[in-house]
């Protein structure tokens, strides 16, 4: 009897032991290489839609650092208890110059247009001041500050980005990288949308 107690102590003990490994192992996973998240509301539409679940690569800032055109997952200025999902427009040390719809950026005092083939023609042409539905097309100019990125929802009418983010109480326009948590790798649900994002050429 005392033989099959010892027993059972040591298998239950293997069993907790196993669960905590488990554990940690999955918590190392989530915190440092890849973790899941659910889009919430349109703010990138045609990208990524309301309720869709997305594996962000958080390995890639670990080791590296954002890219124009990243789509990635952060927590805004405006509201850190909050994570938003954007692309990224303006890399430190850009000046992202908003003007006529569309999106140009500074190269040694030339503007240059991004091509963004991933807006829909809905969005396409429709990149407005603050707020976004307001159709003012005037000039409006952001310097990108070292460490932080500038920002745009792909629904570009439809999104509260780094154009809102001083009207939400922020002190900034742009998300400071350690803000930023990673890089969206693919679309994993529902099933019949699975596929990864492709990173955008802008021939700058």
């Amino acid at each position: 009897m005392i033989g099959n107690r010892n027993s059972l102590w040591f298998h239950t003990l293997d069993v907790l032991l196993n669960i905590v490994i488990i554990l940690a192992i999955v918590a190392m996973i989530r915190t440092f290489l890849v973790s899941p998240f659910q889009v919430e509301g349109n703010s990138m539409l045609s990208t990524l839609e309301n309720k869709e679940y997305i594996i962000i690569n958080k390995l890639a800032y670990h080791i590296g650092h954002p890219d124009r055109g990243d789509v990635v997952v952060f927590r805004p200025p405006s509201d850190e208890t909050k994570h938003y999902v954007k692309r990224v427009i303006g890399t430190p040390g850009d000046t992202v110059v908003v003007r006529n719809g569309y999106v140009y950026v500074d190269q040694s005092g030339d503007l240059v247009q991004l091509n963004e083939a991933y807006l829909d023609e809905n969005n396409l042409g429709h990149t407005y001041r603050h707020p976004p539905s307001s159709g003012d097309t005037r000039e409006e100019r952001y310097t990108v500050p070292e460490g932080h990125y500038f920002v745009l929802g792909d629904n570009r009418q439809g999104s509260l980005d780094s154009r809102s983010f001083l009207s939400g109480g922020a002190e900034t326009s742009f998300v400071p990288e350690h803000n930023i948590k990673g890089k969206v790798w693919f679309v994993a649900l529902p099933i019949t949308k699975i596929h990864a994002l492709e990173p955008p050429k802008y021939d700058l």
